[in-house]
Formats: structure tokens, sequence, C-alpha cells
């Protein structure tokens, strides 16, 4: 039986993975700041869609769709830390700012990298899809689940307490 060209199969799954998993663990180490939370929601985005594959639909778009599950995980695994850390605040430990290097550069991107740590979750999961995915506002809209003007705003938003923060 033929299949219709105006109909787009999604491919294989194993292609799938291999098309798209080094961006998926690019977008989740930046997101967690954490190699081995990482790979932890790496291994969880992929068992979760290889379990929805066969429900994927095609006009939706597989990219999307991982990025979808990826940042889920993402805002769950922050949600439940939160949760713990309100918990267990009075036995946590005072943690200073890092103190200044004698290497400017090394300090810069210290603060840089606080500065995107300190923005809000939304904004810098659509800051690193963006600045460092390379993912399309609409792309960015599907895995947050907002419109494409709500994921450029967050972007903006997002530069622009970026460049207030390193202003200062």
């Amino acid at each position: 039986m033929a299949v219709s060209n105006s109909i787009e199969l999604p491919p294989p799954f194993e292609e799938a993975v291999a098309r798209h998993e080094r961006e998926i663990m690019r977008f989740l180490v930046r997101t967690t700041r954490d190699r081995e939370d990482a790979l932890d929601l790496f291994q969880e985005t992929w068992l979760r869609a290889y379990r929805a594959y066969p429900k994927l639909d095609s006009a939706a778009g597989l990219r999307p769709w991982l990025f979808r599950i990826a940042t889920n995980l993402c805002l769950n695994r922050a949600r439940g830390r939160m949760r713990r850390a309100r918990v267990f605040a009075d036995e946590q430990p005072d943690i200073g700012r890092w103190s200044a290097s004698a290497n400017g550069d090394h300090t810069a991107v210290l603060e840089l990298k606080s500065a995107i740590a300190g923005l809000p979750d939304k904004q810098r999961q659509a800051l690193v899809m963006r600045k460092f995915g390379g993912l399309e506002y609409a792309a960015i809209a599907a895995a947050l689940d907002c419109s494409p003007e709500s994921a450029r705003a967050g972007v903006y938003q997002a530069l622009k307490k970026l460049k207030a923060a390193t202003e200062r």
C-alpha cells in the first residue's frame, strides 16, 4: 500500500535518537548546569519518548516534541528540589558568591553563568534553546507550551536581564 506524499511519517525511533541526542543532551546540561542530572534526565527523556513514540503526531514535529519532554522533566526536577529546599532550608549552609579570580575572563564567565542560572526557568530555557540550540521561536513555543510571541518575549527578557547583570 502506497503512502500519500502529503503525510509525513515519523522516522524510526533509532533514527530520531541519532539525529537529536546531542542537542537534547546539550540542552539538558545547559539547563540543569549539572552533568549527572543531565544524564539522568537524558535517559528519562528518551525512555518517555520511546514509550510515546507510536502516538507521536508527525505534524507536530519530532524536534519540538523531544524538547518539550526534556523541558517538562527539567521543570519537574526543579519543582521537586524547591519543595525539598523549603523543608530543609534551616539546615542548608550559607553559600557566598564566588570570589573574584585573578583571571578576569574566568570571572566574567562565572558571572555570566551565575546570571543565566538566576533567570526564571522559562526564560532560561527559551534562551538556551534559542542561543545555544538554534531553535526557531515556533519550536521553542511548542517545547515550552506557549505562543511564539511568548517564546520571543522570554528570550528578549532573558537577554535584557543578562545585559543588566553584566553591566553591574
